[in-house]
């Protein structure tokens, strides 16, 4: 079998024998399927369930499913979910406390067992946004036992672009097309006159394990060569980009720029852009009781910067404006993020931009704050 950075071949039973591998490994097994009219992440029962032969029409705040002559299954760009959604839940209960007949409190964590996931189709930019949140949630002093629960069981097998969408820009961030690290396996789709075909690439011994349960072939260096230039030439395709200058300094020295009025003039601060982001990280905590006040439970769930009460202090919030509260979002994601995290907090998927329902563009409200500091 390839050693690990090796490639192999899986044709349309090769990918569903895969997922039966992972599922037979005691993993759930989560990808892409159509459902409401998007691609959206469920539980797999196999790879009949992905979104063969859809594909994706996308603009900022617009988003259509749109049919394939190919039949690919991997064609698609991302939709409104990220892998957040199963690491890092919208909710989630912390503890439950009851008091008994004598008045004692007794508390007990609620955190379950983790279920141990499978993920099949993740995109290089969420393979960047899950290292990232790696290093928010699990990589720091104060760590979410839940998320690093979670993500230790996880298994990715990537799935490499060859068709970006008109709102990605992940090569600007340096987060794609191409799957570099952090993947279990990694494939690229190729579709032509003779064969459907995923070419892999192994990225771990967990990896190698799982695939040497599976009907392959030895990949041969044409496919190998085909493979890559189908990555290649998605370069040259990004729908959009950040402008070719350093986003830490330009947000960081810019907090009075007339453009934050001009965005604040169009944003209904709703949070859609938070909540579709794969690496915004934001929660908030609330109790809840039982009528009887005997019982009581601690819920995380998620939070928004652009909640108004997300700053809220005694007297009022701090950011009160739309102006403040998307300043403060961009300028985190994209300058103080670094500071924190030795990172930038955007990975170019784009979801900010084809989500919001008023289609502001996050690289050219960038590209104009950038204009501005030179005029």
């Amino acid at each position: 079998m390839p050693d690990t950075g090796g490639t192999a071949v899986l044709d349309r039973a090769g990918l569903d024998a895969l997922v039966a591998a992972l599922a037979a490994d005691g993993r759930t097994v989560v990808g892409p399927t159509v459902r409401d009219g998007a691609v959206v992440l469920a539980e797999l029962d196999g790879a009949d369930a992905l979104p063969w032969g859809w594909g994706t029409e996308l603009e900022a705040g617009r988003y259509r499913l749109v049919r394939r002559d190919d039949g690919a299954a991997f064609a698609h760009t991302s939709g409104p979910q990220s892998w957040k959604s199963y690491l890092h839940p919208q909710r989630e209960k912390l503890w439950d406390v009851d008091r008994d007949a004598d008045g004692e409190l007794a508390v007990r964590p609620a955190r379950q067992e983790s279920p141990s996931y499978a993920f099949l189709g993740v995109r290089p930019c969420d393979l960047r946004a899950i290292a990232i949140q790696d290093r928010v949630l699990a990589g720091g002093h104060f760590q979410d036992d839940g998320y690093a629960a979670r993500r230790r069981g996880a298994f990715l097998v990537a799935v490499e672009c060859t068709e970006p969408g008109a709102t990605c820009f992940c090569l600007s961030m340096g987060s794609g097309p191409a799957a570099d690290t952090g993947f279990d396996l990694a494939l690229t789709e190729l579709v032509d006159t003779g064969a459907h075909r995923f070419v892999v690439r192994i990225g771990s011994s967990e990896g190698a394990r799982i695939l040497d349960g599976v009907p392959y072939e030895n990949s041969d260096p044409a496919t190998a060569g085909a493979a890559r230039s189908a990555v290649d030439a998605a370069r040259d395709r990004m729908g959009r980009a950040m402008p070719p200058t350093d986003l830490r300094a330009l947000l960081g020295a810019n907090p009075d720029a007339k453009r934050w009025d001009d965005v604040a003039t169009r944003c209904l601060t709703c949070g859609n852009c938070t909540m579709v982001c794969p690496t915004c990280f934001c929660t908030t905590t609330e109790e809840v009781t039982d009528l009887t006040g005997d019982h009581a439970e601690r819920w995380q769930r998620w939070d928004s910067c652009f909640d108004l009460d997300f700053s809220h202090l005694n007297g009022g919030p701090v950011r009160a404006s739309a102006r403040s509260r998307y300043r403060q979002w961009l300028t985190h994601k994209l300058s103080t993020w670094h500071d924190q995290f030795d990172s930038t907090g955007c990975v170019g998927c784009g979801r900010c931009i084809t989500w919001c329902p008023v289609g502001i563009d996050i690289t050219e409200e960038v590209t104009a704050l950038a204009e501005e500091a030179r005029s």
